[in-house]
């Protein structure tokens, strides 16, 4: 079929684009080479198209499709909206993207090469043409070039060389292409969804999420931005979630199953509703989360796949929790926090979760009682505060019993609970022995970081205290504000106050964070504390676990390579990403920046980036299955080139 003719069909709605296609992502070197390519005669591919009625065909933008049989472009999005801008010289209706991928393309006569406008280098410069001004004017403005390169005495005698290659660039809408059509009642749109996917290897395939969306927008076509709404007004409270996450939570509600797809032969109206219900949810598990455990911030927040469990138990519920079933639901979600129940197979113990809350004798006790045979134990050793850096699953319980219990800060005296600092404030981490006097007198990387080492002040007095050791300013402390060390879970014998006796502190402060924690639990328990006490429920002392981020610089630096990803339309990583055995849901490491389920959501292989990590973290992350970047500048050479499909942009 004649590129001509393509562009007309793009025209009149007899051919469009999927609805789960993604966005177009092609930069100008791309549009560049493509049209080098076309212009040399060199192939380009064909096209892939999967053929079906127009009255039911899911499609993207707002242009309408033409009556009866439409194409639906499964494979040469790139290459069609980048020629049908550059000749049109206007994006396509389904385009979704940025145009000044494709504006102002010129091609120069004599060198015979394509290049995008540039006002100093073009200007005056009659050998230069704007591609899209030509394409326009077809035959017809053909003969006007000629005529204004022949009034120029200096160009004269090359007009039939430079007649010539303007006939072969406008010639480029002869060429055919060849259009590969998927058609037939049995091609169901999962079946073109498995097609596509394995012809559109270069680009970002579908996950499972995708393509339950993309059947929710058959019926709903706005479903997507509706929804993309509600993680916009998360996000600005400071959690961060994704569409498959929101959409996990919509199908517990509807089906009371984990697995999308049971949302299938949902409908519009159903969902609509549905989503209604879980976002209500979803917002009433946030505030309790948030104003009575004090996590309220992303980066705190672990275990958010016990969310839509939460959201199912709420929708269940005929009427608003009594105090005593809400403290109970809370409690569920930390110890699933805690032990990682949702650090491995997250769908099947979803499912397990959810089936928990079924029947007459399900419900919160239920669900507490799976949990204490699957991990063992819920009670808190002071083992369990072993763990070091920002990344430990036990620096969010530290952060939570800071904003949960009677801790103040050490500058002011006031109490740090969340509700006085306002949802969403971030309070700034301390170390109790400053990080460079504890490298001086030989402690360890792992030490030095240590969970127990770690604190929670304001920003203010944690420049104030500045790298000063605890034996000088911790007397300032008591004296200004008594009683505000002991509420931060600081022994107070002053002889462990000594940087020599450093780790004597930490052995000390584990015991009085346990304490602390089980202390908390008893009151979410409202007096039934058997979850935690008695005969079978003493856990192990947590093991080393590898990996971490291990200072403030590496975390930014991690942040910033996940606003690049989200700047190119992909998907951002986890930070200190908690990899455990899927089985018991033992952290084993932390893994700096993770994509455990591929860039490409559940099709592409998973991958982490590990910054100054040590042989032993790549190689339990190589077995595991995860593809290793140990710096940024690699990471991203693999995304432009892998991901992206292209060089994208050049990485210094």
């Amino acid at each position: 079929m004649k590129i001509s003719t393509i562009l007309d069909h793009i025209d009149s709605g007899h051919m469009a684009l999927p609805e789960f296609q993604r966005g177009y992502v092609w930069n100008r070197d791309q549009v560049r080479g493509l049209f080098d390519s076309l212009y040399r005669r060199h192939p380009i591919g064909g096209l892939l198209v999967w053929v079906t009625e127009s009255r039911s065909a899911l499609y993207r933008g707002e242009g309408q499709l033409a009556p009866g049989v439409v194409k639906l472009l499964l494979d040469g999005q790139q290459r069609m909206t980048s020629i049908y801008g550059v000749v049109r010289g206007k994006p396509p209706k389904f385009f979704d993207g940025n145009p000044n991928a494709f504006t102002g393309l010129h091609f120069h006569l004599e060198q015979e090469i394509f290049s995008f406008y540039q006002p100093l280098k073009m200007k005056d410069d009659p050998l230069w043409i704007d591609v899209s001004k030509l394409m326009q004017g077809g035959t017809s403005g053909l003969g006007e070039f000629i005529s204004k390169l022949s009034t120029q005495p200096e160009l004269a005698p090359r007009v039939g060389d430079y007649a010539a290659r303007l006939s072969r660039l406008l010639a480029i809408l002869d060429i055919d292409l060849h259009v590969e059509e998927v058609t037939g009642p049995d091609k169901t749109i999962d079946v073109v969804v498995e097609i596509f996917n394995k012809v559109n290897s270069g680009g970002t395939k579908l996950s499972k999420g995708d393509l339950a969306l993309a059947k929710i927008c058959t019926e709903w076509p706005e479903a997507r931005e509706v929804m993309k709404k509600h993680l916009a007004e998360w996000e600005k409270a400071g959690y961060h979630f994704n569409l498959d996450w929101l959409l996990r939570s919509v199908n517990t509600v509807l089906t009371g199953e984990a697995k999308f797809q049971f949302l299938h032969d949902k409908t519009a109206e159903e969902i609509q509703d549905g989503l209604k219900r879980a976002v209500k949810h979803i917002n009433t598990c946030l505030n309790l989360i948030s104003s009575r455990l004090g996590l309220d911030h992303d980066r705190v927040l672990f275990g958010r796949f016990g969310i839509p469990v939460m959201v199912r138990y709420l929708d269940k519920r005929s009427g608003p929790l009594d105090e005593i079933e809400r403290d109970k639901l809370l409690f569920w979600f930390l110890q699933s926090g805690m032990w990682g129940r949702f650090s491995g197979s997250t769908e099947s113990y979803i499912d397990q979760d959810l089936e928990a809350l079924e029947g007459p004798d399900g419900g919160i006790d239920k669900l507490i009682e799976q949990l204490r045979l699957w991990h063992g134990g819920l009670r808190v050793e002071p083992g369990h505060f072993t763990g070091w850096s920002l990344g430990a699953r036990f620096y969010p319980v530290l952060y939570m019993l800071t904003r949960m219990g009677e801790a103040r800060d050490w500058g002011t005296g006031l109490p740090l609970k969340a509700n006085l600092l306002g949802q969403g404030s971030k309070l700034e981490v301390h170390h109790i022995f400053p990080k460079a006097q504890l490298y001086k007198h030989g402690y360890k990387k792992a030490e030095v970081n240590a969970l127990a080492n770690f604190c929670f002040l304001t920003k203010d007095t944690n420049l104030n205290i500045s790298d000063r050791l605890p034996e000088e300013y911790f007397p300032e402390v008591e004296k200004a504000h008594p009683g505000a060390l002991a509420s931060q879970w600081i022994p107070m014998d002053p002889r462990l106050w000594k940087i020599e006796n450093f780790l004597e502190f930490l052995e000390a402060r584990k015991e009085l964070l346990a304490d602390a924690v089980n202390e908390r639990m008893k009151e979410l328990l409202h007096g039934d504390t058997h979850w935690i006490e008695g005969p079978g429920v003493v856990t192990s002392v947590a093991e080393p676990v590898l990996g971490s981020i291990s200072s403030e610089d590496e975390e930014r630096e991690l942040e910033a390579l996940n606003n690049w990803m989200a700047e190119r339309g992909l998907p951002q990583g986890i930070l200190s990403y908690d990899f455990a055995d899927p089985e018991t849901g033992i952290q084993k490491a932390v893994f700096d920046l993770a994509w455990p389920n591929g860039i490409q959501e559940e099709l592409s292989e998973p991958v982490v980036v590990l910054l100054n990590e040590p042989p032993e973290v790549i190689v339990l992350a190589s077995q595991a299955g995860f593809r290793c970047f140990t710096t940024i500048n690699e990471f991203k050479q693999y995304v432009l080139n892998e991901i992206l499909a292209g060089d994208e942009e050049k990485v210094a």
